[in-house]
């Protein structure tokens, strides 16, 4: 029997009855009760055996018992009986010492037993206690910080006028794009280093499935670093078109959040988070969109013809409204002396010897001629 039992008085024991002397053990055993239903198939396992239980039954009608008592009630089946028992706290050494065990109370076995985990169910509670209070402590600092950090950026317009808060704000919402990216690129081929910048970026979202429609302006197609970018993510499954004229500058994020370029304002940007507005910009691309053509990699004589043909007819229309070189130039994406270059062209074929002649014959109906491709 274990050695490490603690003695003194039996917790749960019969204490109840009356002193005297115990009453002489009986050697034979408790009838079995009658057999009930058996036990559904998944019932849990017994906690004790047959015999244990049958040793414990018939060791709550005495005081105390000794082992060999046991052992002639119960035979060969005593001893791992004796030993169920008292490693399930239901048997404890009987006062006065000696070969002589007593049964606990159910109740009382089970808070014994139960007692290092209820104590350990203590500690790993007051262990999560302690972590979500430190945890706890944070928030204010965190929600002070967030407010600082977003303060002017709640709202549904933002306007940001720093470049580098810019670029910050398209990393952080291409971070988090999901499922589409749409970005409308007007003024020509891009330069290197934004290309640069993007190319990581747009290659991470590609490679976690977002999908990706960019459109440029023709202009764009002669410009070779922005051919091979065009290149590299088309392979990735991106799309890329171009169009002559009537671009906004905007990128829309996941048809929730817009960035659109701020009229003569370099670097700044409006951030849109209205619905109805972000709505607008997302049904303008699709307009774009629909009217734009692939941008292809490599630009053969006769598309070149006929994106110049485009160019020179859109020239003529800016032409007869009376706008200035600059501002043509700024909307076709190409360079101010590029676009000079096209207008004395175009003046030559009509036969004009001023920009005002040549819008008024532009507007009465002259058909300039044949222009050389675009740079």
């Amino acid at each position: 029997m274990p050695a490490d039992l603690p003695a003194g008085a039996p917790a749960g024991t019969h204490a109840e009855r009356s002193a005297g002397s115990p009453a002489e053990p009986s050697a034979e055993p408790p009838a079995e009760p009658p057999a009930g239903p058996p036990p559904p198939e998944d019932a849990a396992e017994p906690l004790l055996s047959p015999e244990a239980r049958r040793l414990y039954a018939w060791a709550v009608d005495r005081h105390s018992f000794a082992t060999q008592e046991a052992v002639c009630a119960f035979g060969a089946d005593a001893d791992g009986a004796l030993a169920e028992l008292t490693a399930g706290h239901l048997l404890q050494r009987a006062p006065g010492g000696g070969d002589r065990w007593s049964a606990v109370a159910p109740r009382a076995a089970a808070a014994r037993a139960l007692a290092p985990l209820a104590r350990r169910v203590r500690e790993t509670q007051g262990e999560m206690d302690r972590l979500s209070a430190a945890l706890e402590a944070l928030v204010p600092a965190y929600e002070a910080g967030a407010a600082q950090r977003d303060a002017g950026r709640a709202g549904p317009l933002e306007l940001v006028t720093d470049l580098g808060t810019v670029r910050g704000i398209i990393a952080e919402l291409a971070e988090s794009c999901e499922h589409e990216l749409l970005t409308s690129q007007p003024g020509g081929g891009r330069p290197v280093d934004a290309l640069e910048e993007a190319i990581g970026r747009d290659e991470s979202m590609l490679a976690r499935g977002v999908r990706m429609r960019t459109i440029y302006q023709h202009t764009a197609r002669y410009s070779r670093p922005t051919a091979a970018y065009v290149e590299r993510v088309t392979a990735l499954g991106a799309q890329v078109r171009t169009l002559g004229d009537g671009l906004m500058r905007m990128i829309i994020f996941d048809r929730h959040t817009g960035l659109m370029a701020v009229r003569d304002t370099r670097g700044a940007a409006l951030v849109v988070r209205e619905p109805n507005v972000v709505h607008f910009m997302t049904g303008a691309f699709e307009r774009s969109w629909l009217g734009a053509e692939p941008f292809p990699t490599t630009v053969g004589p006769d598309l070149a013809r006929s994106i110049s043909d485009e160019l020179r007819g859109t020239i003529v229309r800016l032409l007869s409204e009376g706008l200035e070189d600059k501002a043509i130039a700024r909307r076709l994406g190409m360079s101010e002396r590029t676009c000079q270059r096209h207008i004395a062209e175009i003046m030559r074929a009509v036969g004009a010897k001023s920009r005002f002649q040549a819008g008024y014959l532009i507007r009465a109906g002259s058909s300039p001629g044949p222009v050389p491709g675009a740079e």
